[in-house]
């Protein structure tokens, strides 16, 4: 399928589930055309039904296929551009990146409700509230495990940028804009996100956002 592929997202100061696959295509190296719709404009919910059958972003056209949910963009960018390569080679390791990527995608909901993604935020740093709290410790946890166990390489969780970096490259920026302290480790991975041109034009797009 030669069909230049459309990455349709919502406002790239809040839409942290836009950022996943946008950034796993900017990685992969894939040429694609952009649509981004204003999350809180009351046109919103119809223009996004015209793209999205779950009335939400992100949502990938490609040729006559539409996909969507972050997680299975994730899926296809791999399988269709990248040999399999959005994940792990090594088994243990994909096996250990597609449960923490699910565990993102299904959990975290104080961390998604009280430090939600906001890239225009300042101010003094987050005291996290327990629940936010005990979020914050299970994704320190994860990062630890994966790089300890996996992270050989690289500065990403499993060496090489993979789909589960995607899915935890927006914490990395809800940290840094929530002024959240870190162990040297989760330190050194937020790091290594911000530092992607991909993540470095994201936020600067989002600066020029007026919405």
């Amino acid at each position: 399928m030669n069909a230049r592929p459309l990455l349709v997202i919502g406002d790239k100061t809040y839409s942290s589930w836009s950022l996943r696959p946008w950034l796993m295509l900017r990685q992969a190296g894939v040429d694609f055309e952009e649509k981004l719709l204003w999350l809180h404009r009351p046109e919103f919910r119809a223009e996004v039904a015209r793209y999205s059958p779950s009335g939400r972003v992100p949502a990938l056209h490609h040729g006559e296929l539409v996909i969507w949910e972050s997680l299975a963009i994730l899926e296809y960018i791999s399988e269709t551009w990248m040999d399999g390569r959005g994940w792990p080679q090594d088994p243990a390791a994909r096996a250990h990146a597609r449960s923490i990527a699910s565990e993102m995608h299904g959990g975290f909901a104080a961390l998604r409700r009280d430090l939600s993604l906001n890239l225009r935020r300042s101010g003094a740093p987050l005291v996290p509230g327990h629940d936010a709290a005990q979020d914050i410790g299970r994704v320190l946890a994860i990062w630890q495990e994966a790089r300890d166990r996996f992270g050989h390489g690289g500065p990403f969780l499993y060496g090489a940028f993979t789909c589960a970096d995607a899915m935890y490259a927006p914490v990395a920026l809800r940290f840094e804009v929530y002024g959240i302290r870190l162990p040297a480790l989760a330190r050194a991975y937020v790091d290594a996100i911000l530092a992607l041109p991909a993540i470095g034009d994201w936020r600067r797009a989002a600066e020029l956002e007026r919405d």
